[in-house]
């Protein structure tokens, strides 16, 4: 892992739990502005910030009076493989082919591939995706078909697997062969790749709005996402902007199962990542990751598969831009966060993806609709993941369910004792001020919050 990533995170390591996490984030080296330099380089970024305003006059409709902030959306379908995640992939890529490794890899379902594959071509570097793709009966999901193309039509080498431990498995073994720079997406370079988003966004908003956003949604899954954008929310001083992380309500399938893998119709943006990356980041292919979204949350909201199927139809039909389902993820919550802010209030969905193909939700839904799972109209409080797919019969029914933030809190703590084999007697003042930061409380909070679960 030093060789493939050129950095040593025994330096970042402090007493017992702790470790430097802003030490290990400036080691990426770059500042937001050579990071902008860099990305302007290969075409990405400064994507368009689009107000959506047949969405928000509906959501105004379903409003109580005054309510119905004004919707806007980061088309991040502009980037150059068509998503958010170029921006990651650009900072691990110029970071390459600077220190002169000949090629990169990563491990991904599909779309950071696509924009590794597309910035490792830009910069003549090899690029080799490992790709998590089938069932044990060699089935695939439609969507992931779709982005494994994608990675090879831009000119990587694309190892694809069954679902289970062995995607990290042959991810570490062919780092280990080849000798490639590891462009994970949980490091510092992409972290740092995404901090750009949220400072753009922050800037076109002031330009269109003359203020800074009143809530930004995030789409979440592994966390670096959130923990990107809120820290480009920071670094252009919109401290009080609102980070709301968004995921797909798939409680209930577990992600690693062979049963379940091809029982979803979202392969990112699910609570199946969401959840147990905010209680336990370091479950990353790297010794630490830089991803930690429960630094920067303030709150975390689920929606059901069937509402951003909705919403992804709705974004074409009034508003004229065909997007990616998971990408809408974020919009979905957006929309439904809009009813309860006040007419005069900002709220941005963070970002779009391309769509297209086995990307599409008319696919997804026929694939699910081939495994049994009942697709209808009706009410989503009604669906089962991985049984239904229920479609609103009306967007009032669109609406936001959130999860208990103390309790994610409180699943930190304890995954962080557990893992690390520490007694709550044992831990050094130290230990303690890291876990406070860990979950943005202070050192009492965490003092007599794990005396009361009895760690």
């Amino acid at each position: 892992m030093k060789k493939a990533l050129g950095m040593d995170y025994q330096e970042f390591e402090g007493p017992g739990i702790s470790f430097d996490y802003e030490n290990m984030m400036e080691r990426a080296g770059f500042s937001i502005e050579e990071v902008r330099r860099i990305q302007r380089s290969t075409s990405v970024g400064e994507t368009p910030l689009i107000e959506l305003r047949n969405l928000t006059a509906a959501a105004r409709k379903l409003s109580g009076p005054g309510k119905g902030a004004r919707i806007f959306i980061k088309d991040e379908a502009s980037n150059p493989s068509g998503s958010f995640k170029d921006r990651r992939a650009s900072v691990s890529c110029y970071y390459a082919e600077q220190k002169g490794y000949e090629g990169v890899i990563a491990a991904t379902s599909g779309n950071y591939g696509a924009a590794v594959a597309s910035q490792a071509n830009m910069r003549d570097l090899k690029c080799i995706i490992v790709q998590e793709v089938f069932d044990s009966s060699r089935v695939g999901q439609p969507e992931i078909l779709e982005k494994g193309r994608k990675c090879e039509a831009l000119g990587a080498e694309v190892l694809q697997l069954t679902v289970g431990p062995e995607l990290f498995y042959v991810f570490l073994r062919t780092l280990e062969e080849t000798g490639f720079f590891n462009a994970s997406l949980y490091t510092p370079f992409g972290i740092a790749g995404v901090e750009t988003l949220g400072y753009e966004l922050v800037d076109q908003v002031r330009y269109r709005c003359g203020r800074n956003p009143d809530a930004v949604v995030v789409t979440n899954a592994g966390g670096g996402n959130l923990t990107g954008t809120a820290r480009g929310l920071i670094k252009a001083g919109s401290e009080r902007t609102k980070v709301i992380g968004a995921s797909v309500d798939l409680q209930g399938l577990h992600m690693a199962s062979d049963k379940d893998f091809n029982r979803k119709s979202f392969t990112t943006g699910h609570t199946g990542f969401g959840v147990p990356f905010c209680t336990w980041p370091d479950r990353a292919d790297v010794p630490r990751n830089a991803a930690r979204p429960l630094r920067y949350m303030d709150r975390y909201v689920t929606i059901t598969q069937g509402e951003v199927f909705y919403i992804t139809e709705a974004l074409a039909q009034l508003e004229g831009l065909e997007r990616g389902p998971a990408g809408n993820t974020s919009l979905t919550a957006a929309f439904a966060l809009a009813q309860e802010m006040e007419e005069d209030q900002v709220v941005v969905a963070q970002e779009t993806e391309y769509t297209g193909a086995g990307k599409h939700h008319t696919a997804q839904l026929t694939f699910a609709r081939e495994k049994g799972i009942e697709i209808r109209r009706g009410d989503p409080e009604e669906q089962i993941p991985g049984r239904s797919i229920v479609l609103p019969s009306n967007p009032s029914l669109i609406k936001v369910r959130d999860l208990d933030m103390e309790n994610l809190r409180k699943s930190y703590l304890k995954n962080s004792l557990k893992n690390n084999e520490k007694q709550s007697n044992s831990l050094s003042e130290e230990e303690l001020g890291f876990l406070a930061q860990e979950i943005r409380k202070d050192i009492a909070y965490v003092r007599n919050t794990i005396k009361e679960m009895g760690i």
